[in-house]
């Protein structure tokens, strides 16, 4: 038995999850844990490529380093493999990430749109406005580049023609971010279809993001 069994498990619940809950179709999207580091060596377990998640087992959730070296499992990791390591050296506050294809944050980013903060929750739990990253290649360094420049250090952010990232300390989070993430880009669209978007007051903001700069400070 794998001396990371437990890590795979919260990978492949999240995943599986994540298609029961429709934020994904088939094989689309992928999940990542941080692992504690052996040695100099940093470590992530990660869904693998193109394996659709109703039947993926334990045993099929890859472990690699931050080389995208695999260090067990003998399936391709995720293609997008290299996003989720940008994230997790740019950020250590974060140890899962999730990447979905959830329908109103794609509408959301093949409109070509940031959200705006409309919500309180919005602001105390992703950090604010969802910015939406300029378009690249699916596993390209420069997807990486232009994820991390949307994302700077909040919770979530969009894809361009493509979907979302939600980040957490933990992968409980990391999935309520995809989830708000998903709830707050419907009720902008619906409030752009309304025809009006109040966004919040410039003092709730400052208050609601200390709150959100707090959060992520403490511990687990």
């Amino acid at each position: 038995m794998s001396k990371w069994q437990k890590e795979k498990k919260i990978v492949l619940e999240a995943a599986k999850t994540m298609l029961e809950k429709r934020l994904v179709v088939a094989t689309a999207g992928n999940v990542s844990l941080r692992l504690p580091p052996e040695g100099d060596k940093h470590l992530l377990a990660i869904t693998p490529s193109s394996r659709h998640y109703d039947s993926l087992r334990v045993d099929d959730i890859q472990i690699i380093d931050f080389e995208t070296k695999s260090v067990e499992g003998n399936l391709p990791p995720s293609m997008e493999a290299k996003l989720h390591i940008g994230i997790y050296e740019a950020r250590k506050n974060v140890n899962a990430v999730i990447h979905t294809h959830s329908v109103f944050a794609s509408a959301v980013a093949v409109a070509g749109l940031n959200i705006p903060a409309i919500l309180d929750d919005q602001v105390v739990f992703l950090g604010g406005e969802i910015k939406l990253a300029r378009y690249a290649l699916t596993g390209s360094r420069e997807q990486v580049a232009n994820v991390l420049a949307a994302l700077e250090d909040r919770n979530a952010m969009l894809l361009s023609n493509h979907g979302a990232v939600g980040t957490g300390r933990n992968m409980r989070e990391a999935f309520s971010t995809c989830e708000l993430i998903e709830k707050t880009a419907r009720i902008y669209l619906l409030a752009l279809s309304a025809g009006k978007v109040n966004n919040l007051p410039p003092e709730a903001l400052e208050a609601e993001k200390a709150l959100y700069d707090t959060l992520q400070n403490s511990g687990d």
